[in-house]
């Protein structure tokens, strides 16, 4: 007895394929098309093996029409690409020391973040090979991401990351040159991350000082706005980086696996670099006792400042009970959507607003364009009253009354 026919549409390279199943076998249907392609046997019950012959046939068909060069054949005389042996190809790569270009840990899980959604997207799609992740196909893929809601700049990101590994693997001559993708991806200008405002985070810091129970939270909200420091290079923060001496605290990158059996700290941009300590700054850090460990901020139980811990004991203990106080209009992002690295944003645009040189922030911040400054920067409604107001774009006054006859 026949077996029961199912039907699937892929959407290859070039043309559109019913995938059907008689007797177990899996047959490509391609007469929908014009001009129609036939109805061809693959000649296997194997539905990976299927994928990569449907594949290679839409590609055979392309070059009997037209459609493409004849070197896309080039591609049929590669083995396909299992999507996990790729990968770990890719990975091992990645994984070479940083001084030759690899990756610290930190993107090494973040990029194996982003390859396990990207899989589960291709597996539900029957797509296994690297030889059929196509520029349709990574098209299709971004507008999943989109159709999710998933941010441009996380939609740009995961793209290129894709794009990248093909664009090795076409390199080491894992796939060839016609596996590569074609797709050209807008890169995502400015943020949508809040910045806050003055009057915000002095509230924040009397709120926090009001209890002896987020003393250490008031603390730390004083060193990131007066510092710009990312929470993890604050939570890594050592006695002997704070220079009183000369007034400066040390964003110091180890160059080393490890200092004294302590692990290796590492900058985003792998660069030093150093900012003056605020007079306000400096009062906190006077009243912080030395611990045994040499950090010089402490958790909420006086252990090791954890980043999860404060992002978490943020939002529940400052942002919660003062949004009622700076509410947020319907469908604006405001008070309640910022987190911690909008300190980042606000000691980028406060510096700015006081007239702080550009280069000076880049150094304070270790930024080494101004482009990535500008990304920080916000203008906030007062300081632009503050400033057009000090432009004369008129001579005397408008009155009628005073003009001369």
């Amino acid at each position: 007895m026949a077996h029961k026919s199912s039907n699937q549409t892929i959407c290859c390279r070039y043309s559109k394929w019913k995938l059907r199943r008689r007797n177990g076998v899996f047959v490509a249907d391609g007469r929908t098309n014009e001009p129609p392609l036939g109805r061809h046997s693959l000649g296997t019950k194997d539905r990976d093996e299927a994928m990569r012959l449907l594949f290679e046939l839409d590609q055979i068909k392309a070059v009997e029409l037209g459609l493409a060069e004849p070197e896309i054949v080039d591609q049929i005389q590669h083995d396909a690409v299992d999507l996990e042996d790729g990968w770990n190809q890719y990975r091992d790569y990645l994984r070479r020391p940083e001084i030759a270009g690899g990756v610290c840990e930190k993107s090494a899980k973040k990029y194996a973040g982003i390859v396990k959604k990207f899989f589960r997207f291709a597996h539900s799609h029957g797509v296994t090979k690297w030889n059929n992740v196509t520029t349709r196909f990574t098209e299709n893929y971004l507008r999943h991401l989109s159709n999710k809601n998933y941010a441009d700049r996380t939609i740009y990101s995961e793209g290129t990351f894709i794009k990248q590994i093909t664009k090795w693997m076409i390199g080491e001559e894992i796939l060839p040159a016609t596996c590569m993708i074609k797709l050209k991806l807008k890169k995502v200008h400015g943020t949508n991350t809040y910045c806050w405002k003055q009057q915000e985070v002095t509230v924040m810091i009397r709120h926090c000082r009001q209890s002896q129970k987020l003393k250490w939270l008031g603390d730390i909200i004083v060193a990131l706005a007066h510092t710009g420091q990312r929470i993890s290079e604050l939570a890594n923060l050592r006695w002997s980086d704070v220079d009183f001496e000369h007034g400066l605290i040390w964003i110091t990158n180890d160059r080393s696996n490890g200092t004294s059996g302590r692990p290796a700290r590492r900058t985003k941009n792998r660069c030093d670099r150093s900012i003056p300590i605020h007079g306000v700054l400096l009062t906190v850090l006077g009243g912080i006792p030395k611990s045994n460990d040499g950090f010089v901020f402490r958790g909420p139980r006086n252990g090791k400042l954890k980043p999860d811990v404060v992002r978490v004991a943020f939002i529940r203990d400052v942002i919660k009970p003062l949004k009622e106080r700076f509410p947020t209009a319907e469908g604006a992002i405001g008070f309640e959507n910022g987190r911690l690295h909008s300190f980042r944003h606000f000691f980028c645009s406060a510096s700015a607003n006081a007239g702080t040189p550009e280069a000076v922030m880049m150094s304070w911040l270790g930024h080494k364009s101004s482009a990535m400054l500008r990304h920080y920067y916000h203008l906030n409604n007062s300081e632009a009253q503050q400033q057009i107001g000090r432009i004369a774009f008129t001579c005397g006054t408008l009155d009628p009354e005073d003009e001369d006859e």
